[in-house]
């Protein structure tokens, strides 16, 4: 059977919930619900009604229809045992069967539809099934935050502690009239100047508060607005008024080079009737002492067919990764094949790929602590001065294959104290006063520039400038997998192929606390729930 869609609907026609599992428009639908009630013939006991393209198979719910759409030479006893199990699943979220009800659980509903149906094939699953996958509960999952809870309140219990010690030595220190030795930043070595051992009690002890300056009067004399044609030195007069108010100008040219890298990455892509995407996220999490508490990449090879003679056709793939990375095919993928050819082939060769859909058939995840591994490493340098600190921020490209573009790095600063002096500075910066966020920009990092740094000053302590958040994006993808040909099953002849590869920030946050956790389970749990489907979606050929 092929079904098209399922809904939920009102006599008169008008869809409350619908499902649809093949490409099909909004108005598409609609009308095809609207018509729904006018084929019925009610001196008839039948549970189906038939167009000149689909037919309808429904039953009545009090006062709604549940209604599958499929085409004409689908199974109708399927239909009907498909509708049945689409029926019982309805009193499963909903307690009265009402507009208002069906309305309010729509998400849970179609949630429970996308286990029941996939791409527009039926699922072999039962109600018990259903219940246990919407639900996701998991003993795993319970015994793995026990486990980390406890680990964090030990963790706390010993962050105490040694702010304690460290006070003391402090007051040790002050008492001898000598500094006390500290550390900071990011990398395999941090040494800071004096009291940088503050950035680690931070979330203890609350820093003495900034003295804030008050801004001076505006005069009251004639207004200089900025005017055209104005000479040269009054618009820089009125760039540093307004400087000294927190706003900073970026001058004409400025982020020229970071659109012109946006818009080559956002160039479009020439696709064949077989195109791939090779799409990678990373995330990662690193403590403000050094160390990577969590490093994960996840990636997948995205095939899409656009004509039927191309159906039937297998991939080489190429695996260079020594990174250690794992894979897992899709289920109907031949995993012997692959495994002995690193070929991706259906199981049943007889059977074509699904024409005009995304189906992912190969992804891989890469987890990790190892330092050696980051693709980009941040070091933040925060020192104590007599009127603030000085900061040093240096990047440094460790993954000297990539081409990172529009990298972002934001770096905390306290408000109400103005904007940072900004000294050396490579690639260009924003402050944004209304977020307390300094952005250093680069539209480039590759090995042609794989280091760069940043000084500024500004008032406030050592701990005010982390976390430091990272976004870039990459057309290059950090694990060396690669789909080298694409041939018919038949004949083993070559097909012309597209391919995309891009390299995408979910999470990078560098210089957190020691105690803090990269990927929380809640966050593994909403991408299990959302893209279970999308991370590998089930398919079944004709």
């Amino acid at each position: 059977m092929v079904l098209l869609a399922a809904a939920v609907c009102t006599k008169a026609g008008k869809a409350i919930v619908s499902r649809q599992f093949v490409e099909m428009t909004r108005t598409r639908i609609e009308g095809l619900l609207a018509a729904f009630p006018k084929l019925m013939n009610t001196g008839k006991q039948h549970t189906f009604v038939e167009t000149e393209s689909v037919r309808y198979v429904y039953q009545p719910l009090e006062k709604l229809y549940m209604v599958l759409i499929t085409t004409k030479n689908s199974n109708i006893l399927e239909d009907l045992e498909t509708l049945r199990l689409f029926s019982r699943v309805i009193p499963e979220y909903c307690r009265v069967l009402e507009e208002s009800e069906i309305s309010e659980h729509c998400f849970d509903l179609i949630f429970a539809f996308d286990e029941i149906v996939a791409l527009g094939y039926r699922e072999n699953v039962n109600l018990a099934q259903i219940r246990t996958f919407t639900e996701m509960d998991s003993h795993e999952e319970k015994v793995f935050r026990a486990v980390r809870e406890t680990q964090e309140r030990e963790a706390k219990a010993e962050m105490r502690r040694k702010a304690k010690e460290l006070q003391q030595a402090r007051r040790d220190a002050e008492r001898s009239g000598k500094k006390a030795p500290g550390f900071g930043g990011f990398g395999s070595s941090g040494m800071t100047g004096a009291n940088a051992g503050s950035i680690i009690t931070d979330t203890l002890i609350e820093p003495e508060k900034p003295k804030v300056t008050p801004a001076p009067m505006r005069s009251t004399g004639p207004s200089k607005a900025l005017k055209l044609g104005a000479r040269g030195k009054e618009v820089d007069d009125f760039v540093d008024k307004l400087k000294s108010e927190g706003e900073n100008i970026i001058m004409p040219g400025t982020g020229k080079k970071l659109s012109e890298a946006s818009k080559v990455l956002a160039a479009p892509v020439n696709t064949e009737s077989v195109h791939m995407r090779v799409e990678e996220k990373i995330s990662l999490t690193c403590g403000r002492d050094g160390g990577v508490q969590n490093m994960e990449i996840l990636g997948m090879i995205t095939l899409r067919v656009s004509d039927e003679k191309n159906g039937r056709i297998r991939l080489q793939v190429n695996n260079n990764d020594k990174k250690g990375m794992q894979l897992q095919t899709h289920p109907n993928v031949d995993k012997k094949l692959f495994t002995a050819e690193s070929v991706i082939g259906l199981k049943n060769p007889d059977k074509s790929f699904p024409l005009h859909s995304d189906v992912g058939v190969l992804k891989w995840r890469l987890q990790t602590t190892d330092e050696s591994l980051i693709p980009l490493t941040i070091n933040c340098w925060p020192s104590e001065s007599g009127t603030g600190c000085d900061v040093n921020i240096e990047y440094e490209l460790q993954e000297e294959g990539l081409e990172l573009n529009d990298v972002v790095i934001a770096i905390p600063v306290p408000a109400g104290v103005g904007a940072p002096v900004i000294g050396d500075l490579d690639g260009e910066y924003r402050h944004d006063s209304r977020r307390n966020i300094l952005e250093w920009c680069l539209p480039v990092i590759d090995i042609k520039n794989k280091t760069g740094s940043l000084e500024f000053s500004v008032v406030s302590q050592p701990g005010d400038f982390f976390p430091i958040n990272v976004s870039f994006v990459s057309k290059a993808n950090y694990c060396d997998i690669q789909v080298s040909k694409v041939s018919q099953v038949d004949g083993d002849s070559p097909v012309r192929f597209s391919i995309e590869t891009s390299l995408v920030v979910d999470k990078v946050a560098m210089n957190l606390e020691p105690i803090r956790t990269g990927h929380t389970l809640d966050k593994m749990e909403l991408h299990h729930r959302i893209d279970d489907r999308g991370d590998f979606l089930p398919f079944f050929e004709p």
